[in-house]
């Protein structure tokens, strides 16, 4: 996988981990994931590198997981919720990195730096 940020640009941990990740003169492509969805392919990726269910990836406190009827015990496959980051987005925890092969949830923003 490329290097990468999944970034919002409205969240200001977004902005933060971006910030820290440019001052230290890495390049990554910038991916802003509310109008370049991942697929559910690449989010399985990141899953893998971050070595983590898709469902910790969720946000799952956002209003829009509730609006959508979703339970973190609905007994949903990895499949099943890795099409509902891919068709939603918005559930995508943010910021993520992908960097040299290894990934990182900018949550807090210093995150990022333990695989830089």
């Amino acid at each position: 996988m490329r290097n990468l940020i999944l970034h919002n640009p409205r969240c200001s941990k977004s902005r933060q981990a971006l910030e820290l990740v440019q001052a230290r003169g890495i390049d990554v492509d910038i991916v802003e994931y509310l109008q370049q969805p991942p697929t559910a392919a690449e989010l399985a990726e990141i899953c893998d590198l971050l070595d983590i269910s898709p469902l910790q990836l969720m946000r799952t406190q956002e209003a829009l997981f509730g609006e959508l009827g979703l339970s973190r015990d609905n007994g949903y496959s990895d499949a099943q919720w890795l099409a509902v980051l891919a068709e939603h987005p918005r559930l995508i925890e943010r910021p993520v990195l992908v960097y040299n092969g290894k990934a990182a949830i900018g949550r807090p923003p210093e995150n990022v730096l333990d695989i830089l």
